[in-house]
């Protein structure tokens, strides 16, 4: 469905019943291909959407901060009539979960961070890993894409990944927004004033988002706790939904 807010036209998925989760996708990606984590979510609602200028949502005039982002996301909980939810954020969209947290802690129940950082001060990824995320190209060749993910996402990388992520590509602009929004971005300002309980779960063989940034994370953030995926890539929550997800789902049923 698509639902208005923050003066955009945002494409939305809800599905299921019980607490509501908040999916918040890695930059470039589109809303269905949180399929294999939603196959084992668990019995709750879950929400996701595309991100501006990713997926069919509209992309905005001009490229937004992240505090504008967070800002569009808690309108669009207004828009779903949803005070409060528990939060889970990918990647980029980790960085988002964190900032939203932050801005208006009173929406967020419980916080889920994976394969994500802390932004400016955080650690890097390897350099071409870090060369494959500045553009996305791999989300229109399926030859890049084959090529380029393994060396993004280190672990296993299912064979769906370059069929999903073709099906709905990013604008080129509508990425390069998302890059913006982090640019010179960092939360290790605020992370230790986040009243949420977290989990911070996050793959040891991950070129994208190095551990280290897992481990940053759970020690400023007051009231998380660390779960380390052995073996597991960038991509491991989608690659191995399971493994991760029964953690998660313990977590928020707390």
């Amino acid at each position: 469905m698509i639902v208005s807010a923050g003066g955009l036209k945002l494409r939305v998925d809800r599905r299921g019943e019980g607490a509501p989760l908040l999916l918040i996708t890695g930059i470039g990606a589109h809303l269905d291909m949180w399929r294999p984590f939603q196959a084992v979510a668990g019995e709750r609602e879950l929400i996701s959407f595309d991100a501006p200028g990713v997926g069919r949502s509209q992309r905005p005039g001009r490229p937004m901060r992240m505090r504008a982002l967070a800002r569009l996301v808690a309108e669009l909980l207004d828009a779903l009539a949803l005070e409060r939810a528990d939060v889970l954020g990918y990647s980029w969209g980790g960085g988002l979960a964190q900032e939203l947290a932050h801005r208006y802690p009173d929406r967020v129940r419980r916080l889920v961070l994976c394969a994500t950082a802390p932004g400016l001060g955080g650690v890097p990824p390897r350099p071409l890993a870090a060369l494959m995320l500045a553009t996305p190209a791999r989300y229109y060749h399926p030859k890049l894409a084959e090529w380029s993910l393994p060396l993004i996402a280190g672990g296993s990388v299912a064979p769906g990944h370059v069929r999903d992520r073709l099906a709905a590509p990013p604008s080129v602009l509508g990425y390069g927004f998302q890059l913006y929004a982090t640019a010179g971005w960092s939360s290790l300002p605020w992370l230790h004033t986040l009243p949420h309980e977290t989990l911070v779960v996050a793959g040891d063989d991950d070129p994208a988002v190095p551990f280290t940034n897992a481990r940053i994370l759970a020690a400023r953030i007051p009231h998380a706790r660390l779960e380390r995926v052995r073996g597991g890539g960038h991509l491991f929550l989608l690659d191995d939904p399971e493994r991760a997800a029964a953690p998660i789902r313990a977590f928020l049923d707390m």
